[in-house]
């Protein structure tokens, strides 16, 4: 069942509509672990909790709920702990990691990602979990604009590479490395690296996306056109954000563009960008 709802969360436009079944389940789940006495039974709904906590985590996440996502990667940590699962505990520390750098608090988010490395290294070697966490503590590097540390832990998840078979479910676990140029033009325009940044981002724009990697990318692209004071650039990929944020109502959507949204003062002189700017606000008014 859990993967059949983590199927339906990837496929799906609107996550929020997963929300509900994966509600239910785990109030049936939670209601066998207290009746369960046998401990490898235990173990094993430990485990199944582990990734439906983290399942919900992330749908509030995209809805912007940050304080339930985080209790429920909490609860995920620690059931994963408890199954003895070190990558699916090692997942649900990277995703409460998550919450910290979207609220900016990426000092405090460095010791949780060195915790998630440590489990990871008691994990699968041949999965790709190790990896993944490198590549979110590059992008908190990028964030307190240390260069050598980013370029670091970017080299570490490329090694991800070097692995051959399955080396991800689909699931809690999902790098593969097809998003390492998504995952350095985010590095780069943090550290503000236009150099770098845009040929990064546009070799992960001609890649197949999902609608929310694209929406990262065109954030990117467009904050990228911000710091070149490039107003068309601006305009034609935040709208592009814009339109994606109608289709989806995603609440990671909506995040991203409020931070495009206030860098646009230095271009606001430009009737175009005022326009733009209105429109944002428009479009939150009418997903509010």
């Amino acid at each position: 069942m859990n993967s059949h709802l983590w199927r339906a969360f990837g496929l799906s436009t609107t996550k929020g509509t997963v929300y509900p079944a994966v509600r239910a389940q785990l109030t049936e789940l939670t209601g066998s672990m207290r009746k369960v006495t046998d401990g490898k039974q235990h173990r094993q709904l430990c485990a199944a909790a582990g990734s439906l906590f983290q399942l919900a985590g992330e749908i509030q996440f995209d809805a912007d709920r940050y304080s339930e996502a985080a209790h429920s990667y909490t609860l995920a940590a620690s059931a994963s702990k408890e199954a003895g699962e070190f990558d699916l505990w090692a997942c649900a520390l990277t995703r409460l990691a998550f919450v910290g750098l979207y609220d900016r608090e990426y000092s405090a988010t460095v010791p949780l990602l060195e915790s998630a490395a440590h489990v990871a290294q008691r994990g699968d070697a041949q999965l790709s979990t190790r990896y993944w966490i490198s590549a979110v503590q590059a992008e908190v590097f990028a964030k307190l604009g240390d260069y050598g540390s980013c370029r670091r832990a970017l080299d570490r998840a490329g090694d991800v590479r070097a692995l051959s078979g399955t080396v991800h479910n689909g699931g809690w676990l999902r790098f593969d490395g097809s998003r390492l140029a998504e995952e350095r033009g985010t590095c780069f325009v943090a550290l503000r690296r236009p150099d770098l940044a845009e040929a990064a981002l546009t070799e992960a724009l001609n890649q197949p996306l999902s609608a929310r990697r694209r929406v990262g990318v065109l954030t990117d692209l467009a904050v990228l056109g911000i710091q070149h004071r490039d107003v068309d650039m601006v305009l034609t990929h935040t709208r592009a954000v814009v339109e994606l944020s109608r289709q989806t109502r995603s609440g990671y959507a909506g995040r991203r563009l409020r931070s495009v949204r206030a860098r646009l003062t230095p271009l606001l002189p430009d009737q175009r960008v005022s326009q733009l700017r209105d429109e944002i606000g428009t479009l939150e008014r009418e997903l509010a």
